[in-house]
């Protein structure tokens, strides 16, 4: 492990967008076979399990983000700089991947009661079409799953909801010097804007929710498109507003009041996706910490979820790195997670 070979060899593909897919789901499944794992399923996305009676499972996306210009290093290339490993995909989440199957590598499964399965995914960080083929397929997960996603190597046990919309603001078109001859789509959807956040502010924000670091719902109006020209009135506009959510009861409450807006304001509504939050028991941990973020962690119904991998979190950055006491650490960690569950 001390020359992170996986981790290294992890790098080296180009998945950003899942280019190189089938290079590293190769890679992946013919380590495992070496350990005595047998595939489940492979195609885009791979089942890996050993064992009978299978306790815990690990799931991890193999796709990166775009190369992004800036790096001092070959972001395909494991860079070691003093205690830092620079790579694409170091954090987010090939360092996670790369942990488990060092991990897994250390621990003789013939001698633990429980199996275990493996899951790896693809297209994460556009539109999560790996976790949905799996959950669509009704793959029964274990009772405990484990996500590798980078958490700085804290155990995170739940995760914010979320709603996201686009909405199509419709007006008629006219010449700005007689703006009574059209209707604004852009002053519409302004309208909208302000009693949706009259509204959010009395009615959403106010609960709080302590199990969060970020303890409410959050809303924020991401994009505003909207008009033609500077001298017509709009015809058109569209917007896209998120809520982070803390408290399912929110999304049933939210989705009512965009209906009933809709009327008012003449938008057709595009909902674009729909996560209940969750929070999770565990006994691996005395307190409870969540992620404000969103991981596939959010579309899976079981027992218990666990969130941990790497650190620090520098997911998304130019010269994403982690650190090496991260990786060994967490190496450690899954290998103690597991052995504790499957004895």
């Amino acid at each position: 492990m001390k020359d992170y070979k996986i981790l290294n060899d992890l790098i080296k593909f180009n998945t950003i967008q899942d280019k190189e897919n089938k290079r590293i789901v190769d890679y992946i499944e013919n380590y495992l076979l070496k350990l005595n794992f047998k595939t489940e399923y492979k195609g885009k996305y791979l089942i890996m399990s050993i064992g009978e009676n299978a306790k815990i499972g690990f799931l991890g996306h193999t796709d990166t983000v775009e190369y992004i210009e800036g790096w001092n290093s070959n972001p395909f290339k494991l860079t070691k700089i003093d205690n830092k490993l620079y790579g694409l995909g170091t954090c987010d989440m090939k360092g996670g991947i790369a942990a488990l199957l060092d991990a897994v590598s250390e621990i003789d499964f013939s001698k633990l009661k429980y199996g275990m399965k493996l899951y790896f995914t693809y297209d994460e960080e556009i539109k999560f079409s790996g976790i949905y083929d799996i959950v669509n397929s009704k793959e029964k997960f274990p009772e405990i799953m484990m996500f590798g996603e980078p958490t700085n190597n804290q155990i995170l046990i739940g995760s914010k909801g979320l709603l996201e919309y686009e909405l199509k603001f419709k007006g008629i078109k006219a010449h700005s010097s007689n703006p009574e001859k059209g209707k604004s789509a852009n002053m519409n959807a302004v309208k909208f804007i302000m009693e949706l956040d009259k509204f959010y502010n009395e009615k959403i924000k106010k609960y709080k929710e302590n199990s969060f670091e970020i303890p409410y719902t959050t809303m924020n109006i991401g994009t505003i498109n909207g008009g033609s020209s500077k001298n017509s009135v709009s015809a058109n506009c569209e917007i896209s507003v998120d809520f982070r959510i803390v408290n399912k009861k929110h999304i049933k409450v939210i989705k009512e009041k965009i209906e009933i807006l809709s009327k008012k304001y003449e938008y057709e509504i595009n909902l674009i996706e729909e996560i209940k939050p969750f929070i999770d028991k565990t006994e691996l941990v005395d307190t409870i910490k969540t992620a404000n973020f969103i991981t596939e962690a959010s579309f899976i119904q079981t027992k218990n979820r666990i969130i941990l991998g790497v650190g620090p979190i520098t997911a998304h950055e130019v010269n994403e790195y982690i650190t090496e006491e991260s990786y060994i650490n967490l190496v450690k960690q899954y290998k103690k997670i597991i052995e504790k569950i499957c004895t």
